[in-house]
């Protein structure tokens, strides 16, 4: 089975001045939030060096680009209560662009971008005392971009330098993600787009992973670990993703079971499973899909035994993921399946944990689930957002945790809503230790679908690639 071929997206830059439109109405929404008195301001991210004469791969800041559809390094984006957004960017420099490449500059930004005014980037410590003048609340991302608040600080030294003038210094400062966070969290059908398409091609490269790890093992080959993550790396960029939304994880055998282990050397074996843990970013826009496979192309019987357990526990999470249900109920889901399935194999002892909900009263399954079933997904793999309900922040209860022992403070989980997008991941991981059956260890499985909120339910946006071992069989094939 040969996955459907994503299509080409526009190029970026391209992409985002043509929806100038939907960053004009994030920027109103936003205004609307400040107060007439308030002021909005958002740097996008610095460049950073990798080593002498070359600066790592660079990516915008997140806010900033929810807010302008822009991507030039070294920019400032300022919003009133009043509606007006003011863009600082580098200026046009024909003698730099031979080296750095195009830049839209100020002149044109406006039109290209739908806001109001655009400067020089060189001039904001000069006109940013001026635009705080007379405004009792600045808003701006707290503790996101180093040195940001101090910066601000010298700005608001000038404007109360002049309060014996009849200038008003503004007395508050507030932090901008509460207010993007909430409006990031629910995803336009713009965002739903591009994260469909995302998620389109990151199947596709997981297709490609498998198809040719099983072809180069049946023909005799040396597979590693890194060449997996090159297929992966040439079908995202292939089908126009600009990069990884993260480090791809690519583990052969016992690597598995290294939660966050990284692509590296190591042989991958006939008889040996493989997870992949990948997805690209396009256009802003993460996507996150895991797959765990034979290498050769069939799972042994225990494989077998525990790959089915993760899709049960993994099927269970989506049922219970709807409108209307709480963000922890697919995980909770999620465990319920996976305690039962772990006494039932053997890898927990009736007669020393109990009953499923022993099992999950004192977390035994924690030896081999360790993490949540799920994250936000959005412009960030992890993406913003609370996971605690806004209007229940004040209920709070206590319980003591029954492997650290720590008081742990509860309020209650978020409800889920049309338009959340959120990964459910549910895996096991199975290091030797005495009493684990031994036809078990080293065995590592998660699998990872990104889930679109929808008024009846959730959509998988996420399965181009197949999930089900018959189906994974087929494909190898």
């Amino acid at each position: 089975m040969n996955a459907t071929a994503p299509a080409a997206p526009a190029a970026s830059a391209a992409t985002a001045i043509a929806n100038k439109a939907v960053y004009s109405r994030r920027r109103a929404r936003l205004a609307a939030k400040l107060g007439t008195t308030g002021i909005a301001i958002i740097p996008t991210a610095p460049e950073r060096p990798r080593n002498r004469d070359s600066d790592f791969l660079y990516r915008h800041d997140s806010y900033f680009y929810y807010l302008t559809g822009f991507t030039e390094p070294n920019s400032w984006l300022v919003i009133t209560g009043e509606g007006l957004s003011a863009l600082f960017c580098p200026p046009k420099d024909l003698e730099r662009e031979i080296w750095d490449g195009y830049r839209l500059g100020p002149e044109a930004a406006p039109a290209a971008l739908g806001v109001d005014a655009a400067s020089p980037v060189t001039e904001l410590d000069a006109k940013m005392p001026k635009l705080l003048e007379n405004r009792t609340v600045v808003w701006y991302p707290f503790a996101t971009h180093e040195g940001l608040e101090t910066r601000i600080d010298s700005w608001l030294s000038k404007v109360r330098a002049r309060v014996r003038f009849g200038a008003v210094c503004a007395d508050q400062q507030r932090d901008l993600c509460s207010l993007l966070d909430e409006m990031r969290l629910i995803k336009d059908l713009h965002e739903q787009g591009i994260m469909r398409r995302a998620a389109q091609i990151s199947a596709q490269a997981h297709v490609r992973a498998m198809q040719t790890c099983s072809q180069m093992i049946r023909a005799g080959k040396d597979v590693r670990e890194f060449t997996l993550d090159a297929e992966l790396s040439h079908e995202f960029r292939m089908w126009g993703s600009q990069y990884p939304a993260y480090p791809s994880i690519v583990a052969t055998g016992a690597n598995a079971c290294v939660l966050h282990y990284r692509a590296a050397d190591a042989q991958v074996k006939k008889g040996d499973l493989v997870l992949i843990d990948a997805g690209c970013e396009l256009d802003g826009y993460a996507s996150d899909i895991t797959r765990t496979f034979p290498a050769s192309g069939k799972f042994s019987g225990p494989q077998r035994e525990l790959y089915d357990l993760v899709l049960a526990s993994q099927d269970a999470a989506v049922a219970a993921t709807k409108p209307g249900a709480r963000f922890v109920d697919p995980h909770d889901a999620t465990v319920r399946v996976l305690a039962q399935g772990m006494l039932d194999v053997g890898l927990l002892d009736k007669k020393k944990v109990g009953t499923v909900d022993d099992v999950i009263e004192k977390r035994a399954y924690f030896q081999f689930y360790m993490h949540r079933t799920g994250h936000w997904l959005g412009m960030d793999v992890h993406d913003c957002g609370s996971y605690i309900e806004p209007s229940e922040m004040g209920t709070v209860s206590e319980r003591r945790d029954p492997l650290s022992n720590e008081i742990i403070r509860d309020r209650p989980s978020r409800v889920l809503k049309p338009g959340m997008v959120l990964t459910i991941e549910p895996g096991i991981y199975v290091r030797p230790a005495p009493g684990v059956p031994e036809k078990f260890h080293n065995i590592g499985i998660r699998i990872e679908d990104d889930a679109l909120v929808t008024e009846t339910g959730c959509e998988l946006i996420t399965r181009g690639v197949p999930v089900k071992a018959a189906e994974i069989e087929a494909l190898m094939a």
